[in-house]
């Protein structure tokens, strides 16, 4: 039975993640708030990225590992202040760093590491430029880091489009909107927590073993395919 550290897994695609793998894994969850209660037999480290050190002493070694809090701040560049750039890098990239940096030793042969990114990398979109930037940082990073740890450790970063997810919920809070992001994708609808989650149980197993340094794009088709 592998075992799965994930950072934030208690909401959106990090709790649908550990509904995939929760009968099938020892799951660790880190996170400010507790999965579900139906979820039993899941360890669960109450831990914030931004304000928190995360304490290793009991974690295992590891077979994979998901670090799952982002961000969405999407607004004019002329809007944005220094500080959102700032707080955006925090809890997509350096977040990130830190829990690597400390979980990298406890990491085992053959073991995977997945990231989030975001669609807005690879195609230039408005209102972009913070998360944008926090999340090509996250890609570039993982490249470096799959080809430091080859063969050992895995690393790839999936990038999905906009996901249905409580973040995501001020840009799908009526039929209108979800009927309008829906109809931008070439497969007519935004993405759900179980998309993105299946990609991520597939990049944790054995069948994505030949598989590293990649950004994957998870986004209905939006980030390839012009229909208009």
């Amino acid at each position: 039975m592998k075992t799965i550290l994930l950072i934030g897994g208690s909401h959106g695609i990090g709790l649908d993640i550990v509904d995939q793998l929760k009968e099938t894994h020892n799951l660790i969850v880190a996170s400010r708030t507790e999965p579900p209660e139906y979820m039993q037999g899941i360890t669960h480290i109450p831990f914030d990225a931004i304000e928190d050190v995360l304490n290793t002493d009991n974690i295992p070694e590891l077979d994979g590992f998901v670090y799952c809090p982002g961000s969405i701040n999407l607004k004019p560049f002329k809007m944005m202040s220094l500080e959102t750039f700032e707080n955006d890098m925090e809890i997509n990239f350096f977040g990130l760093v830190r829990v690597v940096k400390s979980i990298i030793a406890k990491m085992k042969e053959d073991s995977s590491m997945v990231f989030f990114s975001t669609v807005a990398v690879s195609n230039g979109m408005p209102f972009h430029t913070s998360v944008a930037s926090a999340k090509g940082a996250i890609e570039g990073f993982a490249k470096s880091l799959a080809a430091e740890y080859a063969p050992k450790i895995r690393v790839n970063v999936v990038a999905p489009s906009l996901v249905d997810t409580p973040l995501a919920s001020r840009l799908l809070n009526n039929d209108k909107k979800r009927e309008s992001m829906g109809e931008r994708h070439p497969l007519k609808r935004v993405g759900t927590p179980e998309d993105i989650g299946n990609i991520v149980s597939f990049l944790l197993s054995d069948k994505s073993s030949w598989m590293t340094g990649q950004i994957i794009g998870v986004d209905g088709g939006i980030s390839t395919l012009n229909l208009s």
